[in-house]
Protein backbone atom coordinates (compact mmCIF):
# COMPACT_ATOMS: atom_id res chain seq x y z
CA UNK A 1 0.00 0.00 0.00
CA UNK A 2 2.80 2.41 0.95
CA UNK A 3 4.68 1.57 -2.24
CA UNK A 4 1.58 2.26 -4.32
CA UNK A 5 1.00 5.59 -2.55
CA UNK A 6 4.61 6.63 -3.10
CA UNK A 7 4.29 5.74 -6.78
CA UNK A 8 1.08 7.77 -7.16
CA UNK A 9 2.59 10.74 -5.34
CA UNK A 10 5.72 10.56 -7.48
CA UNK A 11 3.55 10.80 -10.58
CA UNK A 12 1.72 13.76 -9.04
CA UNK A 13 4.94 15.68 -8.32
CA UNK A 14 6.43 14.78 -11.69
CA UNK A 15 3.41 16.41 -13.29
CA UNK A 16 3.70 19.52 -11.10
CA UNK A 17 7.46 19.90 -11.64
CA UNK A 18 7.18 19.42 -15.40
CA UNK A 19 5.75 22.94 -15.65
CA UNK A 20 9.01 24.22 -14.10
CA UNK A 21 11.18 22.01 -16.36
CA UNK A 22 12.43 20.05 -13.34
CA UNK A 23 12.78 16.28 -13.52
CA UNK A 24 12.85 13.73 -10.73
CA UNK A 25 16.09 11.71 -10.99
CA UNK A 26 17.18 13.84 -13.94
CA UNK A 27 20.77 14.70 -14.81
CA UNK A 28 20.66 18.49 -15.15
CA UNK A 29 22.02 20.68 -12.31
CA UNK A 30 18.51 21.81 -11.26
CA UNK A 31 16.93 18.33 -11.36
CA UNK A 32 16.10 16.47 -8.14
CA UNK A 33 17.74 13.13 -7.37
CA UNK A 34 15.64 11.15 -4.89
CA UNK A 35 17.52 8.87 -2.47
CA UNK A 36 14.52 7.90 -0.32
CA UNK A 37 11.13 7.25 -1.99
CA UNK A 38 9.39 8.14 1.28
CA UNK A 39 10.15 11.73 0.28
CA UNK A 40 6.88 12.01 -1.65
CA UNK A 41 4.72 11.14 1.34
CA UNK A 42 6.75 13.48 3.53
CA UNK A 43 6.14 16.40 1.17
CA UNK A 44 2.48 15.44 0.78
CA UNK A 45 1.88 15.57 4.56
CA UNK A 46 4.30 18.35 5.57
CA UNK A 47 4.66 20.47 2.43
CA UNK A 48 7.66 22.83 2.25
CA UNK A 49 8.61 21.96 5.82
CA UNK A 50 8.87 18.29 4.87
CA UNK A 51 10.83 19.08 1.70
CA UNK A 52 13.41 21.09 3.63
CA UNK A 53 13.71 18.57 6.45
CA UNK A 54 14.11 15.76 3.92
CA UNK A 55 17.01 17.64 2.33
CA UNK A 56 18.61 18.09 5.76
CA UNK A 57 18.28 14.32 6.26
CA UNK A 58 19.88 13.52 2.88
CA UNK A 59 16.72 12.11 1.28
CA UNK A 60 17.26 14.08 -1.94
CA UNK A 61 19.97 16.03 -3.70
CA UNK A 62 20.25 18.80 -6.26
CA UNK A 63 23.43 20.33 -7.63
CA UNK A 64 21.92 23.82 -8.05
CA UNK A 65 19.16 24.34 -5.51
CA UNK A 66 19.04 28.03 -6.36
CA UNK A 67 18.27 27.24 -10.00
CA UNK A 68 15.67 24.64 -9.01
CA UNK A 69 13.86 27.08 -6.71
CA UNK A 70 14.06 29.84 -9.33
CA UNK A 71 12.20 27.58 -11.76
CA UNK A 72 9.58 26.73 -9.13
CA UNK A 73 8.82 30.40 -8.58
CA UNK A 74 8.96 31.30 -12.27
CA UNK A 75 6.42 28.53 -12.99
CA UNK A 76 4.24 29.66 -10.07
CA UNK A 77 3.95 26.19 -8.52
CA UNK A 78 5.26 27.10 -5.06
CA UNK A 79 1.82 26.99 -3.43
CA UNK A 80 1.26 23.42 -4.64
CA UNK A 81 3.78 22.13 -2.10
CA UNK A 82 2.01 23.71 0.86
CA UNK A 83 0.33 21.47 3.43
CA UNK A 84 -1.16 21.45 6.92
CA UNK A 85 1.81 23.15 8.68
CA UNK A 86 1.24 26.28 6.58
CA UNK A 87 -2.48 26.34 7.38
CA UNK A 88 -1.77 25.83 11.09
CA UNK A 89 0.77 28.68 11.09
CA UNK A 90 -1.78 30.93 9.38
CA UNK A 91 -4.33 30.05 12.07
CA UNK A 92 -1.89 30.77 14.90
CA UNK A 93 -0.77 34.09 13.39
CA UNK A 94 -4.38 35.23 13.23
CA UNK A 95 -4.98 34.48 16.91
CA UNK A 96 -1.82 35.98 18.40
CA UNK A 97 0.87 38.59 17.86
CA UNK A 98 3.89 36.40 17.14
CA UNK A 99 6.22 39.40 17.29
CA UNK A 100 4.92 40.99 20.50
CA UNK A 101 7.45 42.74 22.70
CA UNK A 102 7.72 39.79 25.13
CA UNK A 103 9.03 37.67 22.22
CA UNK A 104 11.37 40.33 20.80
CA UNK A 105 14.58 38.53 21.75
CA UNK A 106 13.55 35.12 20.40
CA UNK A 107 15.02 35.76 16.94
CA UNK A 108 18.30 36.94 18.43
CA UNK A 109 18.63 33.85 20.59
CA UNK A 110 17.80 31.35 17.83
CA UNK A 111 19.52 32.89 14.81
CA UNK A 112 21.87 35.80 15.42
CA UNK A 113 23.40 34.24 18.54
CA UNK A 114 24.40 31.03 16.74
CA UNK A 115 28.01 32.27 16.88
CA UNK A 116 29.89 35.31 15.66
CA UNK A 117 32.43 32.93 14.11
CA UNK A 118 29.79 31.49 11.77
CA UNK A 119 28.84 34.91 10.43
CA UNK A 120 32.46 36.06 10.23
CA UNK A 121 33.13 33.07 7.97
CA UNK A 122 30.15 33.93 5.76
CA UNK A 123 29.79 37.70 5.52
CA UNK A 124 31.97 40.52 4.19
CA UNK A 125 34.71 42.16 6.25
CA UNK A 126 32.24 44.65 7.79
CA UNK A 127 29.79 41.88 8.79
CA UNK A 128 26.81 43.31 6.89
CA UNK A 129 23.96 40.77 6.90
CA UNK A 130 21.72 42.22 4.18
CA UNK A 131 21.64 42.66 0.42
CA UNK A 132 24.69 44.20 -1.22
CA UNK A 133 24.52 46.72 -4.08
CA UNK A 134 26.29 45.16 -7.06
CA UNK A 135 25.83 47.89 -9.69
CA UNK A 136 29.58 48.64 -9.93
CA UNK A 137 30.92 46.03 -7.50
CA UNK A 138 33.31 43.18 -8.28
CA UNK A 139 33.08 41.31 -4.96
CA UNK A 140 31.08 41.09 -1.75
CA UNK A 141 33.15 43.67 0.16
CA UNK A 142 32.68 46.22 -2.60
CA UNK A 143 28.94 45.44 -2.89
CA UNK A 144 28.35 45.99 0.83
CA UNK A 145 30.38 49.19 0.91
CA UNK A 146 28.40 50.45 -2.09
CA UNK A 147 25.15 49.58 -0.29
CA UNK A 148 26.18 51.50 2.82
CA UNK A 149 27.19 54.51 0.74
CA UNK A 150 23.86 54.31 -1.09
CA UNK A 151 21.96 54.30 2.22
CA UNK A 152 23.80 57.21 3.77
CA UNK A 153 23.90 59.30 0.63
CA UNK A 154 20.13 58.88 0.35
CA UNK A 155 19.82 60.14 3.92
CA UNK A 156 22.00 63.16 3.09
CA UNK A 157 24.00 62.75 6.28
CA UNK A 158 25.84 65.82 7.54
CA UNK A 159 28.61 66.04 10.11
CA UNK A 160 27.27 66.32 13.66
CA UNK A 161 23.91 64.71 13.02
CA UNK A 162 22.38 62.24 15.45
CA UNK A 163 21.45 58.94 13.81
CA UNK A 164 19.47 55.90 14.96
CA UNK A 165 20.22 52.42 13.57
CA UNK A 166 17.29 50.06 14.26
CA UNK A 167 18.68 46.53 14.04
CA UNK A 168 22.36 47.45 14.01
CA UNK A 169 23.73 43.91 13.66
CA UNK A 170 27.45 43.70 14.35
CA UNK A 171 27.87 47.46 14.05
CA UNK A 172 29.29 47.64 10.54
CA UNK A 173 26.83 50.21 9.21
CA UNK A 174 27.05 52.42 12.31
CA UNK A 175 30.84 52.39 12.13
CA UNK A 176 30.81 53.27 8.43
CA UNK A 177 28.47 56.20 9.07
CA UNK A 178 30.54 57.54 11.96
CA UNK A 179 33.87 57.18 10.15
CA UNK A 180 32.83 58.50 6.73
CA UNK A 181 30.12 61.04 7.57
CA UNK A 182 31.09 62.36 11.02
CA UNK A 183 27.77 61.50 12.71
CA UNK A 184 26.99 60.02 16.11
CA UNK A 185 24.99 56.79 16.05
CA UNK A 186 22.77 54.90 18.48
CA UNK A 187 22.39 51.29 17.41
CA UNK A 188 19.98 48.72 18.84
CA UNK A 189 19.83 44.94 18.47
CA UNK A 190 18.02 42.02 20.13
CA UNK A 191 21.09 39.77 19.90
CA UNK A 192 23.48 39.60 22.84
CA UNK A 193 26.36 38.36 20.70
CA UNK A 194 25.79 41.10 18.13
CA UNK A 195 25.72 43.77 20.83
CA UNK A 196 28.99 42.57 22.38
CA UNK A 197 30.70 42.37 18.99
CA UNK A 198 29.33 45.76 17.88
CA UNK A 199 30.56 47.52 21.02
CA UNK A 200 34.08 46.23 20.43
CA UNK A 201 33.84 46.92 16.70
CA UNK A 202 32.79 50.54 17.28
CA UNK A 203 35.03 51.34 20.27
CA UNK A 204 36.48 54.84 20.18
CA UNK A 205 33.78 56.20 17.88
CA UNK A 206 30.68 58.27 18.79
CA UNK A 207 28.53 55.13 18.72
CA UNK A 208 26.30 53.70 21.44
CA UNK A 209 25.05 50.11 21.16
CA UNK A 210 21.99 49.06 23.18
CA UNK A 211 20.39 45.65 23.63
CA UNK A 212 16.70 46.50 23.35
CA UNK A 213 13.53 46.37 21.28
CA UNK A 214 12.65 49.30 19.03
CA UNK A 215 9.34 49.86 20.82
CA UNK A 216 11.15 50.93 24.00
CA UNK A 217 13.16 53.71 22.35
CA UNK A 218 13.04 57.38 23.33
CA UNK A 219 14.78 60.52 22.10
CA UNK A 220 14.98 62.59 18.92
CA UNK A 221 17.16 61.90 15.88
CA UNK A 222 18.05 63.74 12.69
CA UNK A 223 18.10 60.50 10.71
CA UNK A 224 16.78 56.98 11.31
CA UNK A 225 17.53 53.91 9.24
CA UNK A 226 16.86 50.20 9.44
CA UNK A 227 18.67 47.69 7.23
CA UNK A 228 17.34 44.13 7.14
CA UNK A 229 15.40 44.24 10.41
CA UNK A 230 11.83 44.98 9.29
CA UNK A 231 11.32 41.34 8.24
CA UNK A 232 11.11 40.55 11.99
CA UNK A 233 8.47 43.17 12.80
CA UNK A 234 5.34 41.22 11.75
CA UNK A 235 2.22 42.55 10.04
CA UNK A 236 0.45 43.26 13.34
CA UNK A 237 3.27 45.61 14.31
CA UNK A 238 3.97 47.37 11.00
CA UNK A 239 1.98 50.42 12.07
CA UNK A 240 3.62 50.44 15.50
CA UNK A 241 7.06 50.42 13.87
CA UNK A 242 6.30 53.46 11.69
CA UNK A 243 4.59 55.29 14.57
CA UNK A 244 7.71 54.71 16.64
CA UNK A 245 9.99 56.03 13.89
CA UNK A 246 7.72 59.05 13.43
CA UNK A 247 7.84 59.78 17.16
CA UNK A 248 11.64 59.56 17.25
CA UNK A 249 12.36 61.46 14.03
CA UNK A 250 12.84 65.21 14.06
CA UNK A 251 10.32 67.24 12.08
CA UNK A 252 12.74 67.88 9.21
CA UNK A 253 14.40 64.46 9.40
CA UNK A 254 14.65 61.58 6.97
CA UNK A 255 14.26 57.84 7.52
CA UNK A 256 15.36 54.96 5.32
CA UNK A 257 13.89 51.47 5.39
CA UNK A 258 15.83 48.65 3.70
CA UNK A 259 13.77 45.45 3.63
CA UNK A 260 13.04 42.33 1.65
CA UNK A 261 9.69 42.68 -0.09
CA UNK A 262 7.04 40.25 -1.30
CA UNK A 263 5.00 40.51 -4.50
CA UNK A 264 1.89 39.39 -2.62
CA UNK A 265 0.48 40.00 0.84
CA UNK A 266 1.24 37.18 3.27
CA UNK A 267 0.47 36.67 6.95
CA UNK A 268 2.91 33.83 7.71
CA UNK A 269 6.31 32.91 6.38
CA UNK A 270 7.46 29.62 4.88
CA UNK A 271 7.16 26.99 7.67
CA UNK A 272 10.69 25.62 7.13
CA UNK A 273 12.25 29.09 7.29
CA UNK A 274 10.22 29.89 10.39
CA UNK A 275 11.21 26.68 12.20
CA UNK A 276 14.90 26.53 11.36
CA UNK A 277 16.13 29.99 10.34
CA UNK A 278 13.99 33.04 11.16
CA UNK A 279 11.23 32.25 13.69
CA UNK A 280 8.11 34.40 13.38
CA UNK A 281 9.53 36.38 10.46
CA UNK A 282 7.39 37.89 7.72
CA UNK A 283 8.33 39.56 4.44
CA UNK A 284 6.06 42.60 3.87
CA UNK A 285 4.23 43.41 0.67
CA UNK A 286 4.02 46.86 -0.92
CA UNK A 287 0.38 47.02 0.17
CA UNK A 288 1.26 46.29 3.80
CA UNK A 289 4.02 48.89 3.82
CA UNK A 290 1.99 51.65 2.21
CA UNK A 291 -0.99 51.05 4.50
CA UNK A 292 1.21 51.00 7.60
CA UNK A 293 2.92 54.30 6.88
CA UNK A 294 -0.12 56.11 5.43
CA UNK A 295 -0.70 59.42 7.17
CA UNK A 296 2.66 59.25 8.94
CA UNK A 297 5.21 59.77 6.16
CA UNK A 298 5.74 61.05 2.66
CA UNK A 299 7.45 58.42 0.48
CA UNK A 300 10.28 60.37 -1.13
CA UNK A 301 11.83 57.40 -2.93
CA UNK A 302 11.24 53.67 -3.42
CA UNK A 303 14.01 51.63 -5.09
CA UNK A 304 14.06 47.93 -5.93
CA UNK A 305 17.26 45.99 -6.58
CA UNK A 306 15.98 42.50 -5.79
CA UNK A 307 18.25 40.49 -8.11
CA UNK A 308 21.26 41.81 -6.18
CA UNK A 309 20.19 39.73 -3.19
CA UNK A 310 20.58 36.52 -5.18
CA UNK A 311 24.17 37.49 -5.94
CA UNK A 312 24.73 38.38 -2.27
CA UNK A 313 23.31 35.06 -1.03
CA UNK A 314 25.43 33.07 -3.49
CA UNK A 315 28.51 34.96 -2.29
CA UNK A 316 27.58 34.13 1.31
CA UNK A 317 27.21 30.46 0.42
CA UNK A 318 30.59 30.44 -1.34
CA UNK A 319 32.19 31.88 1.79
CA UNK A 320 30.35 29.48 4.09
CA UNK A 321 31.21 26.49 1.93
CA UNK A 322 34.85 27.54 1.59
CA UNK A 323 35.20 27.95 5.37
CA UNK A 324 33.25 24.84 6.37
CA UNK A 325 36.40 22.98 7.44
CA UNK A 326 37.02 25.57 10.14
CA UNK A 327 33.38 25.38 11.30
CA UNK A 328 32.64 21.64 11.20
CA UNK A 329 34.03 20.99 14.67
CA UNK A 330 31.12 23.08 16.04
CA UNK A 331 28.37 22.05 13.62
CA UNK A 332 27.32 18.69 12.21
CA UNK A 333 26.53 17.66 8.63
CA UNK A 334 22.81 18.22 9.15
CA UNK A 335 23.52 21.86 10.06
CA UNK A 336 25.65 22.22 6.93
CA UNK A 337 22.80 20.97 4.78
CA UNK A 338 20.32 23.19 6.64
CA UNK A 339 22.42 26.31 6.14
CA UNK A 340 23.13 25.46 2.50
CA UNK A 341 19.42 24.93 1.88
CA UNK A 342 18.60 28.25 3.56
CA UNK A 343 21.05 30.31 1.51
CA UNK A 344 20.38 28.67 -1.84
CA UNK A 345 16.58 28.49 -1.61
CA UNK A 346 16.51 32.17 -0.67
CA UNK A 347 18.77 32.95 -3.63
CA UNK A 348 16.31 31.06 -5.82
CA UNK A 349 13.38 33.17 -4.60
CA UNK A 350 15.19 36.34 -5.68
CA UNK A 351 16.25 34.82 -9.00
CA UNK A 352 12.62 33.88 -9.57
CA UNK A 353 11.62 37.48 -8.69
CA UNK A 354 9.25 36.28 -5.98
CA UNK A 355 11.26 38.30 -3.43
CA UNK A 356 12.52 41.86 -3.82
CA UNK A 357 14.94 44.23 -2.10
CA UNK A 358 13.36 47.58 -1.34
CA UNK A 359 14.75 50.83 -0.01
CA UNK A 360 12.21 53.47 0.99
CA UNK A 361 13.20 57.03 1.88
CA UNK A 362 10.60 58.68 4.11
CA UNK A 363 10.09 62.22 5.37
CA UNK A 364 7.68 63.33 8.04
CA UNK A 365 6.08 66.21 6.16
CA UNK A 366 7.76 66.20 2.77
CA UNK A 367 11.10 67.80 1.92
CA UNK A 368 11.14 71.53 1.12
CA UNK A 369 12.66 70.86 -2.29
CA UNK A 370 12.28 67.96 -4.71
CA UNK A 371 14.10 64.96 -3.26
CA UNK A 372 16.77 63.49 -5.54
CA UNK A 373 17.85 59.97 -4.62
CA UNK A 374 21.33 58.82 -5.62
CA UNK A 375 21.59 55.58 -7.50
Amino acid sequence: MKTMLSHLLKKKYQHILKKADIELDGERPWDIRVHNPTLYRRVWTKGNLGLGEAYMDGWWECDRIDQMVMRIFKADIYKKTRALPHLFALFVSGLSNLQKIQRAFHIGEQHYDLSNELFECMLDRRMIYSCGYWKNANNLDEAQQAKLKLVFDKLYLERGMTVLDIGCGWGGAARFAAEHYGVSVTGITVSKQQAEFARNNCAGLPIKIDLQDYRNLNGQYDRIYSIGMFEHVGYKNHRIYFETVRRLLKKDGLSLLHTIGSNTTQYVTDPWISKYIFPNSLIPSAKQLSQALEGLFVIEDWQNFGPDYAQTLLAWFDNFNHNWESLKSKYDERFYRMWKYYLLTCAGSFLGRSSQTWQLVLSAEGTNQCYHAPR
